[in-house]
């Protein structure tokens, strides 16, 4: 049977205003699909770098790549998931900002009955990212001195809470006062207000010299070879998003010069590809937010409609912690 939905479309790529509010057809899901009658969306840098075009795909598109909602249905071979189920997913296909959708089951994850969808929706990219980066990544422990940039968005805050949690001090880089507060509140050890202050500075200052063994910079053009400058001695330079712009070209003497540096463009996609990954390490999120250990603050709500406000305000970086869209 088929059902219409409201859904967000991108024809072109460009500005907040591509995004499209249209109707769409959402049939019977297909083999290896399960259908989703979506509760929340979560809104993600991502959205933006696929909506502009610096993640190319292939257009017409959907937006969004994060919800949660109940499966309405499902396809032939689905085993994931059942009719009836709450669940919450992160991952491609693009398409989240949607009322309904087919997806595949394989990337939907059961949402315990602990868990209200909005959180469900705003968690599991920014909750698994940071699971990645602090597990996997580079495997963060107790006693450890860190630095994290956009230390008051949605997976800077996550990141304060989860290195407080293991007992990790985290060095938070923050755009404002108002920003520094909240990482702090989050369990941020200490905060730089990289409009202020220069961040490479401070970390020296605060390691008495030493650095830190990793850096994990979502920021890129701005803040990359300050990165490096942070860093000890063989330390990991984690660089997991762009949001003032792509690294530019460098030579690798860069890392060599600083004391044999590694260096990593991971993607959460890479690290949740096989089932078992993403089931474990959506289990650990989930034990996280439970446990009061890591609470998921949504600090902006949308309608579905109103997607293109949303994006003109996370890229304006008026936005803290968590944001959602309402279909």
């Amino acid at each position: 049977m088929t059902q219409t939905s409201k859904a967000i479309r991108i024809s072109r790529t460009g500005g907040p205003e591509v995004l499209e509010l249209v109707d769409v057809e959402v049939g019977e899901p297909d083999p290896g699909e399960a259908r989703v009658r979506q509760h929340a969306v979560g809104i993600n840098y991502i959205d933006v770098y696929f909506r502009s075009g610096h993640y190319p795909q292939a257009l017409p598109a959907g937006a969004g790549m994060e919800g949660a909602g109940v499966v309405e249905a499902i396809g032939a071979g689905v085993t994931e998931v059942q009719v009836g189920d709450r669940v919450a997913y992160a991952g491609r296909p693009t398409g989240a900002y949607a009322q309904l959708r087919n997806m595949p089951a394989a990337i939907l994850v059961r949402l315990p009955d602990s868990i209200d969808f909005e959180t469900g929706a705003a968690m599991m990219l920014q909750g698994l990212t940071v699971q990645y980066l602090l597990n996997r990544t580079y495997k963060v422990k107790a006693g450890d001195t860190i630095l994290f940039h956009a230390a008051a968005g949605g997976v800077g805050l996550i990141a304060c809470q989860w290195a407080r949690a293991i007992g990790a001090k985290l060095i938070g880089t923050v755009g404002s006062d108002e920003k520094g507060q909240l990482a702090l509140a989050a369990g941020a050890a200490h905060v730089i207000n990289y409009n202020r202050e220069n961040f490479v500075e401070r970390v020296l200052a605060l390691t008495d010299g030493a650095k830190v063994p990793v850096v994990y910079d979502s920021i890129g053009a701005d803040t990359f070879i300050g990165s490096l400058d942070c860093l000890q001695p063989l330390g990991m330079m984690v660089s997991f998003g762009s949001a003032s712009g792509p690294v530019p070209p460098f030579s690798l003497q860069e890392l060599a010069s600083r004391g044999s540096l590694f260096i990593t463009r991971p993607t959460l996609f890479s690290y949740a590809a096989k089932r078992a990954d993403l089931e474990a390490m959506a289990a650990e999120l989930f034990a996280m937010v439970a446990s009061g250990k890591v609470k998921i603050d949504i600090n902006q709500r949308y309608p579905l409609a109103e997607a293109a406000r949303a994006h003109a305000e996370l890229e304006a970086r008026k936005t803290t912690g968590s944001s959602i869209l309402l279909p």
